[in-house]
C-alpha cells in the first residue's frame, strides 16, 4: 500500500478531529486547535487542510441538523476514516521509534521546563 504523508499542520487538524468525535466542525476545530497547541490559525487554513484530508480519505463529512445558534444554517461535520486512524497511529508509532532510538543526554535540556 501507498503510504501518505502529511505535514504538520495536516497532523494536528486530522488529530483535532479525531479530539472532537462528533463535534468536528470548522470553528469547533479552529478553537481547540488554539487551545491545545496555542496557535492561532485562520478558519481559511483549517478548511483548506480538512479539504486536503477529505481528498486522502482520511476524513469523512456530511452535513448536521440545522441549529438556532447558527441562524438555521448546517454545519458540515468531520470523522476520521479508517485510513486516517491508520495514519495517525504509523505517524504515532514512527515518533515513538524515533524518540526511543537518542541516546539518553544525547539531547541538550537548558531552557526545558523541569530541567
Amino acid at each position: 500500500m501507498k503510504r501518505t504523508y502529511l505535514g504538520e499542520f495536516e497532523e494536528v487538524v486530522l488529530l483535532t478531529v479525531a479530539v472532537l468525535n462528533e463535534k468536528a466542525y470548522g470553528v469547533a476545530i479552529t478553537d481547540e486547535l488554539d487551545r491545545q497547541t496555542g496557535r492561532s490559525v485562520s478558519i481559511s487554513a483549517v478548511h483548506a487542510a480538512l479539504s486536503r484530508l477529505q481528498e486522502k480519505g482520511m476524513l469523512y463529512s456530511h452535513m448536521g441538523d440545522a441549529t438556532a445558534e447558527r441562524g438555521g444554517r448546517r454545519k458540515r461535520l468531520f470523522t476520521v476514516t479508517a485510513l486516517g486512524s491508520r495514519t495517525l497511529h504509523d505517524i504515532r508509532s514512527m515518533r515513538d521509534q524515533l524518540w526511543n532510538s537518542i541516546e539518553p543526554n544525547a539531547l541538550p535540556t537548558i531552557g526545558l521546563a523541569g530541567s
